[in-house]
């Protein structure tokens, strides 16, 4: 296992994929990657992981980061004001150590067809976000 997921941080961020290195705090953007891959197919962040160029870092997080980012996490995801749709199970939100260092890994499913879209804040035609390749896009009124 430890290999298998080694070998995943060294491929680049991808349409199924985001690091985040979450040294000062659970990313803003974070929630842009959620909307996006939710209403795409699906993915993965990874938090306390720090990109270069070419490669991946594992930095790691404390637990206090841990325990602060999850809590934090879960607040917003639930809050209807923030995000319009929680499509999250508890087994989605994990704790995976590697090289002695600990990531939060978080697995965002396709939201099913009667959650979509799935968008930060209370308007759907300006939260709303889908995953092109690496990035988060902003979704134009006619894509809604």
């Amino acid at each position: 296992m430890k290999k298998e997921f080694l070998e995943t941080l060294q491929l680049d961020e991808n349409h199924e994929r985001e690091c985040k290195l979450a040294e000062g705090g659970l990313p803003e953007s974070i929630w842009e990657t959620y909307s996006a891959f939710a209403n795409t197919d699906g993915g993965t962040i990874l938090l306390g992981v720090r990109e270069h160029r070419d490669s991946f870092t594992i930095n790691g997080l404390t637990d206090r980061q841990i325990a602060k980012y999850q809590k934090n996490f879960w607040s917003v995801l639930n809050d209807r004001n923030k995000i319009s749709k929680n499509i999250l199970l508890n087994h989605h939100v994990k704790v995976v150590e590697c090289d002695g260092k600990k990531l939060l890994e978080i697995d965002i499913p396709a939201a099913d067809r009667h959650d979509k879209p799935v968008y930060i804040g209370t308007d759907s035609m300006r939260g709303t976000y889908r995953r092109d390749y690496e990035g988060d896009f902003l979704c134009t009124e006619a894509s809604i």
